[in-house]
């Protein structure tokens, strides 16, 4: 086992969510990964609020297409707590990449979004894809090739990343 701080790493440590964080670019990628189970959707939100809190993310990027639909108490949850939590922190950008045939979330999306609306301080976009959403976020950087083959290796045979603590990071195979 090693251990270091790494500026580019895959985060499995949040249930229901795969996350990829880049210190340099002070990105977070997150999409969900439990698929039709939303029954934790709450306390792994709440962790992700957490997390994006202690790295001082400036740029995210949120797959809403892996994202089932939003049940309408899921959508009252999002708006009453987290979403008023959302807009104090301290990011730049935020995107949500969501296809066009995801109607039923973007309209939650869109309601939420309305709902807070006063209070958000930050670049907010929507994307039919999360590549051009990372080039957006990133103003085309050249580390865009190297956080892409890390995302496609996800859920394949590459190195996991635990967290113990926020940082430094344990890397297991």
């Amino acid at each position: 086992m090693l251990r270091l701080l790494i500026p580019l790493v895959i985060i499995r440590s949040i249930p229901h969510f795969c996350l990829q964080y880049d210190q340099v670019l002070s990105v977070l990628r997150l999409e969900w990964i439990s698929g039709p189970d939303m029954s934790e959707l709450h306390t792994s939100s709440q962790h992700l609020l957490g997390l994006i809190r202690t790295l001082s993310v400036r740029h995210l990027l949120l797959d809403m297409n892996t994202v089932p639909d939003l049940s309408l108490a899921d959508q009252v949850w999002l708006g009453d707590h987290w979403m008023p939590e959302l807009v104090t922190l301290t990011l730049e950008r935020l995107v949500l990449v969501i296809d066009s045939f995801r109607v039923h979330n973007q309209l939650a999306i869109d309601a939420l979004h309305d709902l807070v609306q006063p209070g958000i301080r930050f670049d907010a976009q929507y994307f039919p894809d999360s590549i051009s959403a990372m080039d957006w976020l990133t103003d085309g950087s050249g580390r865009l090739p190297t956080l892409a083959a890390e995302w496609d290796a996800r859920h394949g045979n590459a190195p996991q990343l635990v967290r113990s603590s926020w940082l430094p990071l344990t890397v297991t195979h």
